[in-house]
Formats: C-alpha cells, structure tokens, sequence
C-alpha cells in the first residue's frame, strides 16, 4: 500500500480537470467531476484520487498523516493566473478617475500618465518595498484561490530597475508558499529618455538587459506588447527573434487594441501565449485555432476599461483553440487580484461554461506557462494543489457571487490557508 502523510476526506464534489493537456473543443467542458471522492498525496505530490472503497485498498495513511474533512465542499486544482504585472509600485487612482470621466488609455498615455506613471513609481521605490508591496499581494491571490502566478517585469524600463524587479520576484519565490513564474517585460513601453532613441533602447535590451536576465536565469519567459504606439511587428519580430536565440521561451501581447498582426506573429514563432486578443481578426483566429499557442485572455481588463467588445472566447472555443484565462493584474488597466473573479467574468463577459472557465483556469492556464506537467490539474504525481471551497456544489463558482468561497488553501502538499486565513 502507498503510505499519505495528506488525507482530503469525503469531498461532496472534486473536479480533477484531468486528462490530456492542454484541453480543447469538447474536452473543455469536461472538469473530471468525482463525488464524494479522497484524495491524498506525499511528500507534496498526489498519490491518490478516487472513492473511499479504492483509498481503503490502496493508501496507508502514515502514523502522524494529517487527515481533512471534506464533508460539505467542493475541492479543485489550485488556480493558475498566467499573466500578471506584480512587481511594480504606485498606483494609478487620478488616471481611473479621468477614465470615468471619459479618457481613453490611449489619451492617458498622451498626457503621460498610463505605463509611464507606474514607470516612475517603480524606480523610486526600494527593493523591501517593492518586495513588501508584492508580498501582499501574493497573499490576496493565495487567499482567492492561486496557488501559481506568472510575474512579468515591465515597470522599470532600463537595466537596474528591470533587474530589480525580476531579483524581488526570485527572492519571494523562496519566502512565500505562491510558485512564480518569471517573465521578462523590458519591451513594455519605450522609456521617457528614449522617446527619440527607439532602436536604441531595443538595442539596449538585446545587447545587454536580456542576455544578462537569461544568463542569471532571472526570467523563464520573454513578453512583448505588439501595439502600433509601443512597439510595431517589425520590431515586436526583432525582439521576439533575438529572445528564441538567448532560450527564452515566448509570450507576445497582442490584438489588444489594434490588430497588427501580432497573433500570427506569435504562431509563426512557436509563441508559448499571445495575450489580450480583444481585437484579434478572422486570421488570428484560424491560424490561432490551428497552433499549439495558446489564447490568454483577459476579461478584467474589458471590464476594468468599461470596453464594450471583449475577446472572442466563444468563438475561439468553438475553433479549437487553447483558451486560457488570467487576471492581468496591474494598476492601470486591470487592478484585479482574485482569480475567482477572472472565472466569473469569463462566463459572464466571454459567455464560456463553468466548466470552460475552471478549465481556462487551471489545466490550460498552467500549459500556457509550460507547467501542465506540475500542476493545473489533479494527477498522480502532480503538485498537491487543492484548493476546498464551501460551496453547495462546483456551478455556484460562478453562480454564487460576492464572496469568497475558499476555505482551505494545500500548496504542495501543505496548508497554507486554513478557515480563510494564511498559515503561517
């Protein structure tokens, strides 16, 4: 018998969002619903997950195993928000002030507010602070459900700043229980001091912030924004190009206001993720369909902007496209902390399923950060990350709306959220 040192007990319901990775078309809508289901796991892994007759049979709990009553609650994967800003200071509450008043972002950034502003904050700030700031926040997405989080650069534009940043999300990697991800961003925006120098600020990050990230395994992945006021296709290609040399992995923004083709940019490069995709185009989305990129799509940022037209998910699901869904957490575009949310707009904003929606959240998020073998779903020897919510059944994720559902929080096999609280 396989010895547990962790025993969830009796859950009402367990989706597992098991199965082939990444899901699409059909396989979308199918969660792994167990009920009245076990799980148990070792050393931080899953080693079992069925009906009480099989744990009997096969699991041996150890002597001091700690043992949890599911009696009551729904368990699933814990969520995987695969696009987030985190490392990054200030805040941007005059800007969502003139947007209410009906500023656009494109007329923000003209003024010089937008990126620019969070630019300024980020550099003034020290490394503590900029760790605290973090740290916090990582706690608001632990309490919401987010057991892994990709964290991009983007906020410093020169090479001290970059490197502080990308240094803080390493180092809170090994203090805090979220697993991080990290993602290079210098090609954010252009920085004010080279506002007439664009080249050479591309060439700044090619010669000498990018092969240093890479060389001191600071990020896994490189990111773009693709936007005719940042940066055009050719130089969104040269970027892209010269970070496959150095081994990063891809993710492009794209599509996200006006579509300049840097979804196909990304297919045709073998991108990891293109995100955004508010205004992707009928050719984005049939070769989009057709690759092994996957669509992250980011419905806080429709809602936070007040956008009437959202990202196609409907119809990219209906193509058999990867469809997963994340936060975008940043401060001026989608100030948004819970996954649980990003789940709720995606069937009420994207007109997804809830099943869709747990999937884009978990099993697919978690391919488009190169993670489907750890974690997203619930696996023999995957990740032990569950997470317990009380809730009367897996539907009222989405139906039940204006709480916080999570009860209990297991990363890795420990927990670390228990009653709604961290562990400390």
């Amino acid at each position: 018998m396989t010895c547990a040192d962790l025993v969830v007990a009796g859950l009402d319901q367990l989706l597992t969002c098991g199965g082939p990775a990444p899901k699409t078309g059909p396989a979308m809508r199918e969660v792994g619903l167990l009920e009245k289901a076990w799980i148990a796991g070792c050393q931080g892994k899953v080693i079992f997950v069925g009906s009480e007759k099989e744990f009997k049979e096969k699991v041996n709990p150890a002597e001091n195993a700690r043992i949890i009553d599911g009696r009551g609650l729904v368990g699933l994967p814990g969520l995987v928000d695969a696009h987030t800003h985190l490392p990054f200071a200030g805040n941007r509450e005059r800007e969502f002030s003139l947007r209410l008043q009906g500023y656009t972002y494109q007329q923000l950034a003209a003024m010089g507010l937008g990126i620019q502003t969070t630019v300024r904050a980020t550099r003034e700030v020290s490394r503590e602070e900029l760790k605290d700031l973090c740290r916090k926040r990582l706690r608001a997405m632990l309490l919401n459900g987010a057991t892994t989080v990709e964290a991009k650069s983007g906020y410093g534009l020169n090479y001290e700043d970059e490197i502080k940043q990308l240094e803080v999300v390493r180092e809170l990697a090994g203090e805090q229980p979220v697993s991080l991800v990290p993602t290079f961003m210098g090609a954010h925006e252009i920085p004010p001091e080279y506002r007439t120098e664009r080249k050479a600020y591309i060439e700044l990050l090619i010669n000498r912030v990018m092969p240093e990230v890479r060389q001191r395994r600071l990020a896994e992945f490189f990111d773009i924004f693709c936007e005719p006021t940042v940066f055009n296709l050719e130089e969104t290609r040269q970027l892209a190009e010269a970070a496959l040399k150095l081994g990063f992995k891809l993710k492009i923004h794209a599509d996200e206001f006006i579509p300049i083709g840097g979804t196909e940019l990304a297919v045709e490069l073998g991108a990891r993720s293109v995100e955004h995709l508010i205004n992707i185009t009928p050719e984005g989305i049939e070769k989009l369909s057709r690759s092994r990129t996957a669509a992250v799509l980011l419905p806080g940022v429709s809602f936070f902007l007040m956008m009437d037209k959202k990202a196609p998910a409907r119809e990219l699901l209906d193509r058999g496209a990867i469809v997963a869904l994340a936060s975008d957490f940043n401060p001026g575009s989608s100030h948004l902390l819970s996954m649980l949310f990003v789940l709720q707009l995606g069937v009420f904003t994207l007109r997804m399923t809830v099943e869709e929606a747990v999937n884009a959240c978990t099993i697919n998020a978690a391919y488009a950060l190169d993670r489907q073998d750890r974690c997203g779903s619930l696996e023999t020897g995957k990740d032990f990350d569950l997470i317990l919510c009380d809730l009367p059944s897996y539907l009222s994720l989405a139906y039940e709306l204006g709480r916080n559902p999570v009860k209990t929080v297991i990363k890795a096999g420990r927990v670390v959220v228990q009653d709604g609280h961290p562990v400390s």
